[in-house]
């Protein structure tokens, strides 16, 4: 997707499962004022078979979880951390 003067750049990374499903270095271009839903919505419409996981990922911006209605106001880089299972 192209950047235009109107949109706010959002790098997502990704960690576990859902790391072996998206693209490296992938970039999504979000409209002013959309939340953290808009931008997974955006992204899981383009690599569906990751919306299984990305439903269930925590999201994070440096080392904070942040929660889905966070409105977004300037270039991030989001986090999206798999859950994990443990014993």
């Amino acid at each position: 997707m192209l950047q235009s003067n109107s949109t706010i750049q959002i790098k997502i990374e990704a960690y576990g499962a859902v790391e072996k499903l998206l693209p490296a270095n992938l970039v999504i271009y979000s409209p002013p004022n959309s939340d953290i839903g808009a931008v997974l919505s955006q992204v899981m419409s383009l690599y569906p078979e990751a919306k299984t996981l990305i439903e269930r990922c925590a999201c994070a911006i440096g080392e904070d979880i942040i929660p889905r209605h966070l409105v977004i106001e300037h270039a991030i880089t989001l986090v999206l951390l798999s859950p994990v299972a443990g014993g």
